[in-house]
């Protein structure tokens, strides 16, 4: 039986730190897909994150501010 007094995200950062980042979950996504395009397409890291993986590196860039966004009418730059 599990104890669910202990559960704890698998992912590192968490989304409670993330959303304090950014002012949506969909500028979260946004944000984070966009910046793992850029990654997957040549762009350089900005972080120490030993992931080669585009979305968990755009994800610590994000935590550690990193990155940032701009809210525009037509979406996110």
């Amino acid at each position: 039986m599990k104890d669910n007094k202990s559960k704890q995200s698998m992912i590192e950062p968490g989304i409670s730190s993330l959303l304090e980042k950014v002012d949506s979950r969909y500028t979260l996504v946004v944000a984070t897909a966009k910046r793992a395009r850029q990654l997957t397409d040549g762009a350089h890291k900005l972080t120490d994150c030993q992931s080669d993986k585009p979305v968990t590196v755009a994800i610590n860039e994000i935590d550690e501010n990193k990155i940032t966004y701009i809210r525009t009418k037509s979406g996110i730059k």
